[in-house]
């Protein structure tokens, strides 16, 4: 059991190897692996994108304008230091340049850039909280990014409910045709769980959206920092108080808690495919692919099979991501406070990345998705879904105990399937009779107080859905009123993103303004 975490640590690595959205075998061959190195490509585009050497040196940045705003360094000196830290960043933005992302090997080029005195800067730091300080950054715009995709997967969701709002299908308990539904109803419910995931989100992002800066290793430093001023630059809008737990023990925690959102979102989208994937299985399914593009695939050897590929691959990254899930979990474990082996940045960007390929294939299963209402009612129709109805009006309307009720249900089903009778067929003589003995020798009354027409729109499963009074329930009125309610969620949780990625963005601009003013001041060479 000792070595449990070390095989996991090869595990994880063949899945980063071999990419995390349920890539075929061909195009698993062109993925590249992730390189273990410490310098990365910087992007194409001249804009860096928000990886550890952009956070390396906005921090960078921010210290030079704090602390000689605070007085910590000269003005001139503030000034020349700022340039040579711009002149690093604009080097590291150039096409092909390398990115470093560890401060061990940001420093040199700063050095270079101006000499042993740009050490100065490093007053009052150290690797440890600045490395946790870009790992929560980092972590913070890809839970914004998963949030941001599941919001839209969401929305497709509600969007699908709405349109089969009067669609009745049937539920299934334990495997097994259970009672008629509205399929929307069946929705809004897939839909009542990623809105708690959204929630999870957002609880989590007030957490790890906290700034570890000027903690140092631990038990923080003797220089006056300003540890709130650094926090705003940096779009945090909060501390992580403790110098002890800023970098030991939070930055620990973070990827565990993001691990169990990425987990419930990818078992969230399994239960959903699996509930579909049963359907192929039909001769006659109610709810099938469109077939082509990319949705489904024709058999090698059997001309007859569409095999649902689109279900296999959406099944296959929501596996993928509950395994990269595990990851830090197994890597925090037994360990003491503070190690690495669980704040990887690549791996746990891998992480919430597969949950996003998950949500994204999920989207586009349900776009896919056609619903056949007729056949749903004809295999209501073939079954006795509705049987419980019985139980339920001889109980609220004729006041029979519900288990006399559902006894009596259970013989009328019995009998039914023993001769072959279909609900609508079912005939009216022998439910009296069924009930007759069902209460023989009771003070209930001896003949079945449903009429004939009463008896028919019970077993009617368009009837039941439309009849529910249950707050929450399928019928008409409560699902317009949680439709509309979803949506202000949805709009809400968007609302949410744009806000926090304005924060940061906002943040990060003032920090430019007020660099280059200080960069301005350096003396020209």
């Amino acid at each position: 059991m000792r070595r449990a975490p070390y095989i996991f640590s090869l595990t994880l690595t063949a899945l980063l190897v071999s990419g995390v959205t349920g890539a075929q075998p061909a195009e698993t061959a062109k993925a590249n692996p992730p390189a273990v190195v410490q310098n990365t490509p910087a992007p194409k585009a001249n804009v860096a994108a928000r990886d550890p050497f952009f956070w390396l040196g906005e921090i960078n940045k921010a210290t030079a304008v704090i602390n000689t705003d605070a007085g910590l360094l000269e003005p001139a000196m503030g000034a020349r230091l700022a340039a040579g830290v711009a002149r690093v960043i604009e080097d590291g933005n150039q096409p092909g340049a390398k990115r470093p992302s560890t401060v061990i090997t940001f420093e040199p080029l700063l050095i270079k850039a101006a000499g042993q005195d740009i050490t100065l800067l490093h007053a009052g730091r150290s690797s440890q909280d600045m490395h946790a300080t870009y790992r929560s950054a980092i972590l913070r715009d890809k839970l914004l990014e998963l949030a941001d995709q599941l919001n839209i997967t969401a929305t497709t969701l509600v969007d699908l409910a709405a349109e089969h709002a009067d669609t009745v299908v049937p539920n299934y308990t334990n495997g097994v045709a259970a009672q008629p539904n509205s399929y929307g109803h069946y929705l809004l419910g897939h839909a009542a769980a990623l809105d708690r995931d959204a929630q999870r989100i957002r609880e989590a992002y007030a957490r790890i959206d906290r700034s570890p800066m000027g903690t140092t290793v631990l038990n923080g430093t003797s220089w006056p920092l300003d540890r709130e001023r650094m926090a705003k630059y940096l779009g945090f809008t909060a501390l992580v108080e403790n110098a002890y737990d800023a970098s030991q023990i939070s930055s620990m925690d973070q990827p565990v808690e993001v691990g169990a959102i990425v987990t419930s979102i990818a078992l969230h989208t399994g239960n959903f495919i699996e509930d579909v994937m049963t359907q192929y299985a039909q001769s006659r399914p109610w709810i099938l692919l469109q077939e082509g593009g990319g949705n489904t695939y024709v058999s090698s050897a059997m001309p007859q099979k569409r095999n649902p590929g689109l279900l296999n691959n959406t099944r296959s990254d929501a596996s993928t991501a509950v395994t990269l899930a595990m990851g830090p979990v197994w890597q925090t474990h037994n360990i003491t406070p503070g190690m690495s082996d669980p704040k990887d940045v690549k791996q746990n960007a891998a992480m919430v990345d597969s949950a996003i390929a998950s949500l994204k294939r999920w989207d586009r299963v349900m776009k896919a998705l056609v619903v056949n209402r007729e056949r749903a009612l004809e295999e209501l129709n073939s079954d006795w879904t509705a049987s419980q109805e019985v139980a339920d009006v001889l109980m609220r309307q004729y006041k029979l105990p519900f288990r006399v009720g559902h006894h009596v249900a259970s013989e009328i089903v019995d009998y039914a399937r023993a001769n072959n009778v279909l609900p609508l067929d079912f005939p009216y003589d022998q439910a009296r009779r069924i009930y007759a003995e069902a209460v023989k020798g009771t003070d209930y009354p001896a003949e079945l107080p449903m009429s004939e027409a009463e008896f028919r729109a019970t077993l009617d499963p368009v009837a039941i859905v439309r009849n529910r009074r249950t707050v929450g329930g399928p019928q008409p009125e409560e699902m317009q009123r949680m439709l509309k309610e979803a949506k202000s969620r949805l709009a809400d949780q968007a609302g949410w993103i744009q806000s926090r990625r304005a924060h940061i963005d906002q943040s990060l601009a003032q920090l430019d303004s007020d660099f280059a003013k200080l960069a301005a001041n350096a003396p020209s060479h």
